[in-house]
């Protein structure tokens, strides 16, 4: 019988962790910490140490994270900010939280991040920031946006999400720009129990007031020197996160692993395969093939008992939500391309060199017939 193979094996993660989790999770319960908490500054300390950073903030989602940086640059109605078309839609909505639009620019074809080439033409006088996301893992090519930056005056915000311990030119991805934002939702390589997310900065203004805006704008209890949101992260997912940050270099090895394993065995396909910058190390979040005939080929995976998953079909510009926005078909043809024929592929640590070459066969069959 030909095995089966998860797009994603969460439990196969959490297995060997099982007795330290419920321990983390006891202690918690112990010191009824479930806001904040003792774990979470502890997490908090420990992940800014991993980044490279002075300070990291502990969010309930990425998103948060996101909303919160912006208004501490302090975008607002009427501005605009440069970011991507081709990501998750939460980046835009950290734009649209704020009341400022965003201003898409194409993406790059070899690593489908944003293009730096394009930005300087969409820039306005109602510009006020630049943010890039460091897609599927792979960091964005980060000395063209902050020279950009330089010249105009304008912030870069890194959209981490995807991409936790990255490196550009050797240097982990996260402390280039005035902030950088992570997400820990459960899929991603350093994942929650839950939600979860971080604000990274090196700026100690900006650490204190994302302190406050997350606590309902408050430094002391039940004063309130400014509007904020209860944003804060949970006390059992600082725990979660402590312990598993402990393992996310050996994790990130693994998927590693599997992606140049991926390459090797997929090279003579007709797929169109990610390839990693020279000046990057990627942390392979997600593993992008590229081809045509991808609902096909997605089609012939399922059938086979090969999990596979589709990031992102509709480019930002086309969605229904962002229509008065004014963009069209034709606008970012790079984008659009990528919607139309990218497939990701199961990647985690703990697929096996077995699991892998399933995958490859599959594929090679599909290609043959």
């Amino acid at each position: 019988m030909n095995q089966s193979v998860p797009y994603l094996d969460l439990p196969a993660q959490l297995r060997p962790l099982r007795a330290e989790l419920e321990a983390a999770f006891a202690r918690t319960l112990d010191q009824c910490s479930f806001c904040l908490g003792p774990d979470v500054a502890q997490f908090e300390k420990d992940f800014a140490r991993f980044i490279g950073a002075e300070y990291c903030v502990g969010f309930n989602s990425g998103t948060s994270a996101l909303h919160v940086a912006l208004l501490l640059l302090g975008v607002g109605r009427g501005d605009e900010v440069i970011t991507t078309p081709h990501t998750f839609v939460a980046t835009s909505w950290a734009i649209s939280y704020v009341g400022a639009k965003p201003v898409y620019v194409d993406i790059e074809d070899a690593t489908f991040n944003l293009d730096p080439a394009l930005i300087e033409r969409a820039l306005t006088p109602r510009t006020k920031a630049i943010l890039p996301v460091h897609l599927y893992g792979h960091p964005f090519d980060v000395d063209p946006i902050l020279a950009i930056g330089r010249r105009r005056n304008l912030p870069l915000v890194e959209d981490a999400a995807q991409a936790h311990g990255a490196k550009y030119r050797g240097q982990t991805i996260g402390t280039f720009g005035a902030m950088s934002c992570f997400s820990f939702y459960p899929g991603k390589n350093l994942g929650a129990c839950g939600e979860g997310g971080a604000l990274v900065t090196n700026n100690a203004a900006f650490a204190a007031r994302a302190r406050a805006l997350r606590e309902h704008g408050s430094t002391v209890r039940y004063y309130h020197d400014e509007v904020g949101f209860n944003y804060r992260m949970e006390g059992l997912q600082g725990a979660v996160l402590g312990l598993k940050l402990k393992h996310l270099a050996e994790w990130t090895a693994g998927r590693q692993r599997v992606a140049r394993r991926y390459t090797e065995l997929l090279a003579d396909t007709p797929l169109h395969l990610p390839r990693q910058a020279g000046w990057a190390e990627s942390v392979w979040h997600l593993y992008v093939v590229r081809h045509p005939r991808r609902d096909e080929l997605k089609k012939h995976l399922e059938a086979n008992g090969i999990g596979c998953a589709l990031h992102y079909p509709l480019p930002l510009h086309l969605q229904k939500c962002y229509a008065g926005l004014g963009y069209k078909v034709g606008d970012f043809p790079v984008a659009e391309k990528a919607a139309r024929e990218c497939l990701s592929l199961p990647i985690y640590a703990e697929l096996t060199d077995e699991q892998i070459q399933r995958v490859a066969a599959v594929i090679q069959d599909f290609f043959a017939r």
